[in-house]
């Protein structure tokens, strides 16, 4: 009896496997042979799945979005119903942050994906940016619940969000370490919400 092949499943397999080719040499070194060689099957069977190879970028660029998405719920879930703003702010954009090797991939993966829009590698950025998007609305929201804290929420979630991006980044050329990055995060945030009280 032939073995049964769940789609989705191969799906992810082929998207992993073109986040570690872009890992190990950046999105020019993606074609459909260097992703078929990674997941170790045929390139038909990538062709299959995936016509272009811009469906496969664009299909590998949301599955990060998608794991980011589940941690930051999860992490969102876990300051309880109704989270102070700065923790929900601060908990969300740690999951931006390259802290760990599965963060440290997205962000190169992501960082590879901007490049792509600014050289025109054959990705927009208007195809990318949706969730960064998200993002800055959330931060704004929660900055609009502490209206003592900026009279600019909306401009302020745009600079929190490009500085994270910078950071992030940063952090990945050596910058700075993983907990240089943190602190930098909390004093950004140290500028725009007020320090936090000690103790």
């Amino acid at each position: 009896m032939p073995k049964l092949v769940d789609h989705e499943v191969r799906r992810r397999e082929i998207t992993a496997a073109v986040r570690r080719v872009i890992v190990g040499g950046g999105l020019e070194a993606v074609t459909f042979q260097s992703v078929a060689a990674e997941a170790g099957i045929s390139v038909r069977l990538v062709q299959y799945y995936f016509g272009t190879k811009k469906e496969f970028l664009l299909a590998t660029h949301r599955s990060v979005m998608d794991a980011a998405g589940v941690r930051f719920l999860q992490r969102w879930t876990s300051l309880g119903e109704n989270p102070e703003p700065r923790a929900a702010i601060r908990a969300v954009l740690n999951e931006v942050l390259p802290l760990d090797d599965r963060r440290t991939e997205e962000a190169v993966v992501l960082g590879a994906f901007n490049t792509a829009a600014i050289t025109g590698l054959g990705i927009t950025s208007e195809e990318t940016l949706a969730a960064p998007r998200a993002l800055v609305m959330l931060v704004a929201q929660q900055l609009k619940r502490t209206p003592e804290a900026t009279a600019t929420p909306d401009l302020d979630a745009e600079l929190i969000g490009a500085a994270v991006g910078g950071i992030a980044q940063g952090t990945l050329a050596g910058y700075c370490t993983r907990e240089g990055a943190v602190e930098l995060l909390d004093h950004l945030l140290d500028r725009v919400m007020g320090t936090q009280p000690s103790g």
